[in-house]
């Protein structure tokens, strides 16, 4: 039961000294930091441009497409690396790697429907 507890006074230990650690850094930051605001040093600013014009701003769907297909297709391939430390276990060989071709084609058929509906088409 000792080495129980012991472990979550390890966990309750490095919790307590990461909080400290974070509070002394911005209090650090907070006392060392010059603070001299200005009305040039307060105005809004995008990449040294000054801002010109309204705050609204149309955004064309596509790029939300090609984001949404790069984000599924990049947490899909994830489930590829459990898949390859297994594989080389005995009793699995067979049974995943059918279970991996079936993943990769359905992921197949999902870049080919994306394909043939256009959205993969730069325009």
């Amino acid at each position: 039961m000792d080495g129980y507890l012991g472990q979550y006074a390890s966990l309750g230990l490095l919790l307590i000294v990461g909080v400290g650690f974070v509070a002394v850094s911005f209090g650090a930051n907070r006392v060392l930091a010059p603070y001299r605001p200005s009305a040039a040093k307060l105005s809004t600013y995008e990449c040294g441009v000054d801002p010109v014009g309204g705050d609204w701003a149309q955004a064309q769907i596509r790029y939300y497409v090609y984001a949404y297909l790069y984000v599924l297709f990049a947490v899909e391939s994830v489930f590829l690396f459990p898949w390859a430390v297994v594989f080389d276990r005995p009793g699995f060989g067979v049974v995943t790697l059918v279970e991996m071709g079936i993943f990769v084609g359905l992921l197949a058929l999902g870049l080919l429907y994306a394909w043939r509906k256009g959205v993969l088409r730069w325009t």
